[in-house]
């Protein structure tokens, strides 16, 4: 995404987006980690910390702002609308805050539970 101002161009990659995004989501209570959903056998896999950003997807609009899809993993038991309004909001706060970009939206996919 770039973004013009009065000083010069500031360019910034959907790695730092995905980064920022992965931490805030896992780093809420209930969530065991990202998913991936893999094209071979169709099973959800979890992610490891390093390949968080699989998980994560950027949709930049030409408003300069962005849709945030993001797949994760719960923990059994959970209040499944708490913990997605939770990540929602983190995930919209920290991304504002550290790049100053509006989010749009995040849209939450909760691809498996986890027993355990």
């Amino acid at each position: 995404m770039k973004l013009q101002t009065e000083k010069g161009e500031i360019r910034i990659s959907s790695e730092v987006f995905t980064n920022i995004t992965g931490a805030a989501a896992t780093s809420c209570y209930g969530v065991k980690g990202m998913a991936v959903r893999s094209k071979t056998d169709g099973l959800v896999h979890l992610l490891r910390r390093e390949s968080m950003s699989k998980g994560v997807k950027v949709i930049y609009h030409d408003d300069t702002t962005i849709t945030i899809e993001l797949h994760i993993i719960v923990d059994n038991g959970v209040n499944l609308m708490a913990v997605s309004r939770s990540i929602m909001s983190e995930v919209r706060y920290h991304v504002s805050r550290l790049t100053g970009i509006q989010v749009k939206s995040v849209n939450v996919y909760v691809d498996s539970m986890v027993i355990g």
